[in-house]
């Protein structure tokens, strides 16, 4: 494994999966404002995701335009690093921001990778079905063995 990285020196991240749902591509500042839309209309939902157990994020407060900035070119900035890949998770139909994708080293030692991802609430039906493609094609395409789901 690279020192900096999680992930094996010389392995090039995938930056896209498309399926007939959902489209995904490396979160950056273009998604800005689509992305504050999406999860600000979704804090609730969001918390009661599986993988958001510290009850801390989203904010109920929100954050402001600039501050979702700097969080999603922190993001980016990871993502090409190779410190944590984050995703947004996109409508193949008209592009719209629909949820989020997150994949950074595990806290915990009996894990290679924290997977969590999240969808707004008034596209819920793709909780279960973003969280299972996700586990094929982390299988499939990433260098990770040991998964923690979060218990999906």
């Amino acid at each position: 494994m690279a020192s900096t990285t999680f992930i094996p020196t010389g392995f090039r991240p995938p930056t896209s999966l498309v399926t007939d749902q959902f489209r995904l591509e490396p979160l950056g500042p273009q998604h800005n404002d689509a992305d504050l839309a999406a999860w600000t209309s979704s804090v609730e939902h969001i918390r009661n995701t599986p993988g958001y157990p510290d009850g801390r994020w989203p904010p109920h407060e929100g954050m402001s335009p600039e501050d979702n900035l700097r969080d999603l070119r922190r993001h980016a900035d990871d993502f090409a690093a190779g410190k944590g890949f984050t995703f947004t998770v996109l409508d193949p139909a008209d592009g719209d921001v629909i949820g989020c994708v997150y994949l950074y080293p595990a806290a915990s030692p009996d894990y290679d990778v924290d997977v969590q991802s999240w969808v707004r609430a008034d596209r819920a039906d793709l909780d279960t079905p973003l969280a299972d493609v996700l586990h094929s094609w982390l299988r499939a395409a990433w260098p990770w063995q040991r998964l923690n789901r979060f218990g999906r």
